[in-house]
């Protein structure tokens, strides 16, 4: 016979979906989405394909033609740029960081990592499921 024990709703559930429950608030609290920006598509395509081949993102999405303003040496700039969103754990951040700032074009380049506030079980499962066996 299973185990149960009372959620903060009041509903009885077993052990195993406990657990499972936890794990992924767990799992849900180390997902992080990874703000980059590169200085155009090819750039942008060649972070993302070596974040998904290493296995250091699940998914690099590429939003192309945004444009940037910012200060820059004391100047204020504006740019063309292509803006990476990389859905990974948050224990593969300081290796993404290191490979990213190694093949950028950028002296600076922006990698910002978000914490995951909710996200769909089968989306999460999914996300876990891509760093198996890495």
């Amino acid at each position: 016979m299973a185990q149960t024990s009372v959620c903060e709703v009041g509903q009885q559930k077993s052990q195993t979906e406990v657990c499972a429950t936890g794990f992924m608030e767990r799992a849900s609290s180390e997902a992080v989405v990874v703000l980059m920006t590169a200085a155009d598509e090819a750039e942008a395509g060649r972070i993302a394909e070596m974040l998904v081949a290493r296995r250091l993102a699940a998914c690099v999405q590429i939003l192309p033609g945004m444009q940037s303003i910012y200060v820059w040496q004391g100047e204020v700039q504006r740019e063309r740029e292509v803006l990476l969103l990389a859905k990974t754990m948050r224990a593969h951040f300081d290796e993404l960081e290191r490979e990213v700032r190694a093949i950028h074009s950028y002296e600076t380049p922006e990698i910002i990592a978000l914490p995951f506030a909710a996200a769909s079980e089968p989306y999460l499962k999914w996300l876990l499921s891509s760093f198996e066996g890495s």
